[in-house]
């Protein structure tokens, strides 16, 4: 048992973790964002076209303000807001001038460093992705002469707008022989159809990275994960399980075969943070001291079957982290809008931006673990008030959000 002074420290330092992750409870999990999706290919040499599909709200808002143009905020804003499909296209179409002129300003094609003129393809349509309306674009980028290797810019909805902040542009393209996809943002702006795959790689590899980083929600599921595991055998297989779990949905959304809309999923996620956080509290509460400790048959012998070594609660909290891992792997599928059927290019893309998040996870785990593991087997009180404090202050981000979630 440590002295009055370090548990008051201890007590301290517990309640000033809670602090910090309860003060950022209010905000969205992920922020404000966007994303933009372009589809490019090019029918004939000196033509590109470009399929573009842009969040119709932000669209409407940002275009009408850049332009000056009221009438269009004002018919695009009420479409909207009557969720009325047929209105939104319409009001789209008949300020087609604004918001043509605004797009081109931001999202361009060069051949060969000779800028491609866009001329609009037809009307707009309207579809729906993870639940809200998008705008359809078709621009046709004629450029001079046939080329071999296009560039293309994107710094749509910038954050000195002020509406959204760190939109990211999906690109998938189809030109100069060469099939594949990249990721834009303001770092990144733009790419060429000549850039190399280790090029395409890290661009990917990159936007998992950032998304799990900036994914408040997912980071604190992983930090419940961590407190709860009472052995490194524990954590890694936890890990291990999450990863396949959210791998599986991965894959059956890019396969086409699963969608869940936004408003179950977000939910979910928020309820598996407080859940997954929540049986630390629980154990504590039943076990106190021990809590750390297998549970045994009454002779000393633990009840972790084979070579695994876990105990009854430890497969039980296995199987809770596999089904929601599950849910979150939709969520990380929605990031790169993963809700079409089978395609091999936006498959890669996947696997890539996967393989950027398990390295985040990873490097978190390898940090966290090691210095909670060596507080538990140093200070075991302290261990347990530390623990205790994050998991408390995550599960109530959880039920925070949980609630925002479905309201």
């Amino acid at each position: 048992m440590f002295s009055a002074t370090r548990r008051r420290v201890w007590a301290a330092l517990a309640a000033a973790v809670v602090a910090v992750l309860l003060s950022a409870a209010p905000a969205p999990a992920h922020g404000f964002t966007s994303t933009v999706y372009a589809d490019l290919t090019s029918p004939e040499a000196g033509h590109v076209r470009t399929e573009l599909r842009l969040e119709y709200d932000l669209l409407v808002v940002s275009a009408a303000d850049y332009e000056k143009n009221d009438a269009l905020f004002q018919a695009g804003n009420s479409a909207f807001e009557d969720g009325d499909t047929a209105r939104q296209a319409a009001a789209l179409d008949a300020h087609a001038d604004s918001v043509v002129a605004y797009v081109a300003d931001r999202f361009g094609v060069t051949a060969e460093g000779e800028t491609c003129a866009p001329v609009q393809d037809g009307d707009f349509t309207i579809e729906r992705r993870e639940g809200v309306p998008y705008a359809v674009l078709d621009l046709d980028y004629r450029c001079p002469g046939a080329a071999d290797a296009h560039e293309v810019r994107s710094g749509l909805f910038p954050d000195s707008e002020g509406y959204v902040r760190d939109t990211k542009t999906i690109v998938t393209y189809d030109l100069d022989l060469t099939t594949g996809s990249t990721a834009l943002d303001a770092e990144h702006a733009s790419f060429s159809t000549q850039q190399s795959w280790a090029e395409r790689f890290w661009e990917f590899f990159r936007l998992g990275a950032e998304h799990l980083l900036t994914g408040l929600d997912h980071i604190l599921f992983l930090l419940a994960l961590i407190v709860g595991s009472r052995r490194p055998r524990e954590i890694v297989l936890a890990a291990t399980t999450f990863t396949l779990a959210h791998s599986v949905t991965f894959l059956l959304a890019a396969l086409g075969l699963v969608r869940v809309p936004a408003s179950l999923v977000e939910p979910v996620i928020a309820l598996s943070i407080a859940v997954v956080a929540g049986w630390h509290l629980l154990r504590i509460g039943q076990r106190r001291s021990h809590a750390s400790d297998l549970e045994t048959d009454g002779h000393g012998h633990g009840h972790g079957p084979g070579r695994l070594g876990l105990d009854r609660a430890g497969w039980i909290r296995l199987a809770v982290v596999f089904c929601f891992g599950l849910v979150h792997g939709l969520g990380f599928a929605s990031a790169l809008g993963i809700d079409q059927a089978w395609s091999w290019t936006l498959l890669w893309s996947l696997l890539v931006f996967n393989v950027g998040i398990e390295a985040v996870q990873l490097a978190i785990i390898a940090v966290v673990f090691p210095v909670l593991a060596l507080l538990r087997h140093r200070q075991p009180v302290a261990g347990l008030w530390v623990t205790g404090a994050i998991a408390a202050g995550v599960s109530a981000m959880g039920l925070v959000w949980f609630v925002q979630r479905v309201l």
